[in-house]
């Protein structure tokens, strides 16, 4: 089942990837550039989804005291940490690109290494602590509080001040205004980037690798 789903993933990443570079317009302002947003996106969107399923079993843990959930919540918060560099690493390859900087400290770029550094201090923390149960225990007391932040530093923050990021998929208004195939693709995009992330998911459980 396993290589069944992951022959479906790739044959969906490869549809994307030409949907993106042969079928998405460009954009009034932003001309091809715009395209780096169907990964950046995706990538900023799992690493949040990964830091709230990390906590949810992080939760789980807490309750039953199950290792298999806290394999879970230490798997989801390492690829959240990897996407979460990812996007942060194609946001400055945008910032390059449309700014003539890879940093400026953009309020969006500033809570996003803020975030690094949460889910970084968090792996330190799970290979400073050799007992499997303590680990276990600190590892989601620490996840729980981390996850707080996350909504804030993404979505609520960089709202306040100022920021040079084009507005995602919302604008200002609350509304979505985007050319329809540009949304399609977009939201095609979350979906493979949301596949991808439940095949690591299970596919490094399932092995043991979490």
């Amino acid at each position: 089942m396993i290589a069944v789903l992951f022959r479906s993933i790739f044959l969906l990443s490869l549809v994307l990837v030409y949907a993106v570079f042969f079928i998405v317009p460009p954009a009034e302002g932003l001309g091809n550039l715009v395209r780096i947003i169907y990964f950046h996106i995706p990538l900023a969107w799992i690493s949040v989804l990964a830091f709230f399923m990390s906590a949810w079993w992080a939760f789980r843990y807490l309750r039953q005291r199950d290792l298999h959930y806290d394999a879970l919540s230490a798997c989801s918060a390492r690829i959240g940490f990897f996407f979460v560099l990812l996007a942060s690493l194609s946001g400055a390859v945008f910032a390059k690109l449309t700014w003539g900087a890879f940093w400026n400290w953009d309020p969006r770029q500033t809570t996003i290494f803020v975030l690094i550094l949460l889910y970084g201090a968090y792996l330190t923390l799970r290979a400073s602590v050799t007992e499997p149960q303590r680990c276990a225990k600190v590892s989601a007391i620490y996840s729980l509080l981390s996850c707080v932040t996350v909504p804030f530093l993404v979505f609520v923050i960089p709202r306040f001040y100022f920021s040079l990021h084009p507005s995602p998929l919302l604008n200002e208004s609350g509304k979505i205004d985007m050319d329809p195939v540009m949304l399609s693709v977009l939201l095609f995009a979350l979906l493979d980037i949301t596949l991808i992330y439940f095949w690591l998911i299970f596919h490094k459980t399932r092995e043991g690798k979490a």
